[in-house]
């Protein structure tokens, strides 16, 4: 209709408005009536381009991968109060996307002499406070020509903090170690003491050596179903989006050095700026700020 209303508004120089109108089959009144919010259509245009210019700042301080939600969080940490739907509509107009993930490919190796360990999760992938709970993986970082780097993580469920990693060009055991050591690190002089850690079966995972950690930690050990992705889907959700959000669309690093200073650009900003929905919207290490002030005012 609206490009109706145009048509007649280029041409009512050359022809009479009521016959333009009787053509094109619209009202005279609606033409009149579009024709006064004509200024209020600017002014909303003009703000939307100025909106789209913040949006588009944030977006690519993101490495691209922020979407509506995350965006909007942004703006409004600005002073700028703005609907998420305007910001959807705007970033929907000016072809501005976040990353969305695919599928993850599976590393688990399962260890079909492992001992039983329970499931202490069962898929609830919350935790009332931080550094109560983590869940790990493994995952594989395609570099170089056809090679590949493993990247282990240990994730607070809690806080959605990533609080330990490692990277190496091996999946022995040690890769799984030296992550869960640097959680404890992380935590500094209570470690991981009294926690929970939550792994698939992989044999990294059920390896007598990682069970000797733990122990040492004070770490009670869980595990899913052999085969189940869903019973660790929130350490494979973490891994894949880490992946996503890096390669962006490639499908590999050129080296081994641009993968690791990638996946630590990526993990500092995860903890330090990223927002997360189940966390109000702040960053994992904010929210245990505010957590451990909420503690000591208790």
């Amino acid at each position: 209709m609206s490009s109706h209303f145009q048509f007649v508004d280029d041409h009512c120089d050359t022809f009479p408005v009521k016959w333009l109108c009787q053509i094109l089959e619209v009202s005279r009144s609606g033409f009149y009536r579009w024709r006064a919010s004509a200024p209020a259509r600017a002014a909303r245009a003009h703000s939307d381009q100025e909106l789209a210019a913040r949006i588009r700042a944030i977006h690519a301080d993101s490495d691209g991968t922020y979407g509506a939600p995350r965006v909007t969080a942004e703006l409004r940490d600005a002073g700028i109060e703005v609907n998420h739907k305007r910001v959807e509509r705007v970033m929907r107009e000016h072809g501005i996307v976040g990353v969305h993930l695919r599928k993850p490919v599976r590393t688990t190796i399962p260890a079909p002499d492992a001992a039983a360990v329970p499931d202490l999760i069962r898929r609830d992938f919350t935790a009332s406070a931080p550094n109560t709970k983590y869940v790990g993986d493994v995952t594989y970082l395609p570099v170089g020509d056809g090679e590949f780097l493993y990247l282990a993580t240990v994730m607070d469920l809690g806080s959605r903090r990533l609080a330990g990693w490692s990277i190496a060009d091996h999946m022995r055991t040690e890769l799984v170690t030296d992550a869960l050591r640097a959680a404890a690190a992380v935590r500094g002089a209570t470690g991981l003491d009294g926690s929970i850690f939550h792994s698939d079966n992989g044999s990294q995972y059920a390896s007598a050596e990682f069970a000797d950690l733990c122990r040492e930690l004070g770490v009670t050990r869980s595990r899913g179903a052999v085969g189940t992705s869903a019973d660790n889907a929130a350490a494979e959700s973490l891994n894949a989006t880490l992946k996503r959000e890096t390669l962006q669309g490639r499908k590999r690093w050129n080296s081994a050095g641009e993968a690791r200073a990638a996946v630590f650009r990526w993990i500092t900003r995860y903890n330090t700026r990223r927002r997360h929905s189940s966390l109000g919207q702040i960053c994992p290490v904010e929210f245990e700020r505010r957590s451990a002030t909420l503690a000591t005012a208790a």
